[in-house]
């Protein structure tokens, strides 16, 4: 269904690499994905891992998905990533649209639920109420 490259993250791990992935690494591997694996069709810019500046960023290098809020994130929080583990709705529509694109909520199959073209961002009042509604009915990674 897609694609996610997850960048290296040297600390609290036995490989012996001592530096992690440049931005500019991320995105040249998100842009050579696009163009060698034509059998996948989407590539996903994880903004845990990139930040979500770079993430935005990789919308122009060939990412379509920046894979959602996410309500906790653990594996790479256990490598050492310092990036926020969670972002709401709001920032979500927020980043996506800043980057020049039209925020699509998508199921697993990335088939379209809803298209948020000119709907207004969510409260963050509201999106807590909805993430701790979230976190007490699902599992995390």
């Amino acid at each position: 269904m897609g694609f996610v490259p997850l960048a290296y993250h040297p600390e609290d791990n036995d490989i012996p690499v001592k530096h992690p992935p440049t931005g500019f690494d991320s995105l040249r591997t998100i842009a050579v994905s696009r163009i060698y694996l034509d059998n996948f069709d989407h590539i996903t810019a994880y903004w845990v891992g990139l930040s979500m500046k770079l993430a935005q960023v990789a919308l122009s290098y060939g990412a379509d998905d920046l894979h959602g809020t996410i309500i906790e994130e653990h594996i790479f929080h256990m490598a050492g990533a310092k990036s926020p583990q969670l972002q709401t709705e709001a920032a979500m529509l927020k980043a996506i649209r800043e980057a020049g694109r039209t925020p699509v909520q998508r199921n697993t199959f990335y088939e379209p639920i809803r298209i948020l073209e000119n709907a207004p961002a969510v409260e963050m009042t509201e999106n807590i109420a909805r993430s701790k509604m979230l976190e007490d009915n699902l599992a995390t990674a």
